[in-house]
């Protein structure tokens, strides 16, 4: 008995197989990733130049060091509104409901 106990035991510790897991989920959170990424980066900077020279400049009539400093305010709440979006998206991915493969409605 003590050697069937003990063989179910070691056959327990080794190390866990290889679990490939749900690859579509990797793969769905580097496209997530990806597109925040590229969203931080163009989003502010677009949003800096065309707020600067399109409404505090053009249609606010303000100073060009007045511009900036706006401008700049308009970017930086940019990054943190993108930064909200990707933790909001983060946490809630891989709570919905599973999907069913195969199944055409």
């Amino acid at each position: 008995m003590d050697g069937s106990v003990r063989a179910n035991l070691d056959a327990g510790t080794g190390p866990p197989p290889y679990y490939r897991g749900n690859e579509s989920s990797l793969v769905s959170a580097l496209k997530t990733l990806l597109f925040f990424t590229i969203l931080m980066v163009t989003m502010p900077i677009g949003l800096y130049f065309a707020s600067k020279a399109y409404i505090f400049e053009g249609h606010m009539k303000m100073s060009s060091s007045d511009s900036y400093f706006y401008a700049a305010i308009v970017a930086v709440c940019t990054v943190h509104v993108v930064l909200a979006l990707f933790v909001y998206v983060a946490w809630n991915e891989g709570t919905g409901p599973p999907k069913e493969k195969g199944k055409h409605d």
